[in-house]
């Protein structure tokens, strides 16, 4: 992990990561253009805060996303968000984290260390507020009955915080999946293979989606 002063402006790409300059060209814009941030580059997995830390900062996803998750009693883990590029997190009331937070791939990530000010307090609420609410729609899909309802959801919200008609990128894996959705590995796999076979999707590869029947998948959660 690196770090680089940065303006709410300015992008900085490590030297090497080519791989990563089409993310750059789409770099969402800061949610809180007059706050200065740095942005920090983490590799895949890399831990970015952890569960009991003080919380002391925002954080906003430039390139790549992110995961909150907590360890269960039994070992399990609970994955309780995404983050992708545009988003912010890092909320909490009492001032300390609830959740580890790691990139999934590599990824850039603004982070403000500032608290909100008169000149920034509305867009910082915004932000907590839309991060609220995608809490809200997870509790909902997670109390489905059905696997193929939560996979579908999935797709769906994934496809509109992309801003994507069709073509779904998954930066997580199956097992992220699985345990966002509270599923095993083979059920999502499975499911994604039923979605084929049922000419609801094709699979381009593991990480990009192509959503062919819209409609279907809406049907699904209804």
């Amino acid at each position: 992990m690196f770090a680089q002063a940065a303006t709410a402006q300015t992008l900085n790409i490590p030297f090497g990561a080519g791989r990563h300059h089409a993310e750059a060209r789409r770099t969402p814009a800061s949610f809180s253009p007059d706050q200065p941030h740095q942005v920090v580059f983490y590799d895949a997995n890399e831990e970015i805060y952890a569960q009991g830390e003080q919380a002391s900062a925002l954080y906003q996803v430039e390139f790549g996303a992110v995961r909150l998750y907590r360890l269960l009693a039994d070992g399990r883990r609970q994955i309780s968000a995404f983050h992708i590029a545009g988003e912010v997190f890092g909320f909490e009331a009492d001032g300390q984290h609830h959740f580890f937070a790691e990139a999934v791939g590599h990824a850039g990530i603004r982070v403000f260390r500032q608290p909100a000010s008169e000149i920034n307090w509305r867009q910082t609420l915004d932000a907590a507020l839309a991060a609220l609410v995608r809490a809200q729609e997870h509790l909902l899909v997670i109390g489905r009955q059905n696997a193929a309802e939560r996979v579908a959801a999935f797709l769906l919200d994934m496809m509109e915080r992309q801003n994507s008609d069709r073509e779904v990128q998954l930066a997580m894996s199956r097992t992220d999946i699985g345990d966002y959705l509270g599923l095993t590995i083979e059920t999502v796999s499975r499911t994604f293979s039923k979605f084929k076979s049922r000419g609801l999707v094709r699979l381009a590869n593991t990480r990009t989606v192509e959503v062919i029947n819209v409609e279907a998948l809406r049907a699904m959660c209804d």
